[in-house]
């Protein structure tokens, strides 16, 4: 049963459940920015060139949280192991002797989905 609030505590009572919808919304959306994350980390490997010699390139995808409050929250995917490589990888580059290499697009792809997916996973958040 709901309860009676003096109107001059309305105001106060108001803000409060705002904070508190505020910070559910907020720690979801962290949440869920964490598992595309993941999830986009576990696709690049399995999607990036593997070379000849072991595939360092693919397995060196990772994430990190670069920065992190109680409203936001920032983070970067990258290649630990051959970071040079990435741009030579997905847009193609020159030989030597000329000619061009083409490019393989994985990296792209993978934030296009990540992308559809944290959208996704924000509707859900907010409408609880």
């Amino acid at each position: 049963m709901a309860r009676k609030i003096p109107l001059n505590e309305l105001e106060v009572e108001i803000v409060k459940e705002l904070k508190a919808y505020s910070d559910e919304v907020a720690e979801g959306i962290k949440k869920a920015v964490n598992d595309v994350a993941k999830e986009t980390v576990r696709t690049l490997k399995t999607t990036s060139p593997r070379s000849m010699r072991g595939g360092k390139y693919a397995r060196g995808w990772t994430f990190k949280v670069e920065f992190e409050s109680p409203e936001d929250i920032r983070v970067r995917i990258s290649n630990r192991t051959k970071p040079q490589l990435t741009h030579l990888l997905e847009n193609g580059h020159a030989k030597v002797n000329g000619g061009r290499v083409d490019g393989k697009p994985h990296i792209r792809p993978a934030e296009q989905a990540a992308a559809d997916k944290l959208v996704g996973a924000v509707k859900v958040v907010i409408k609880k």
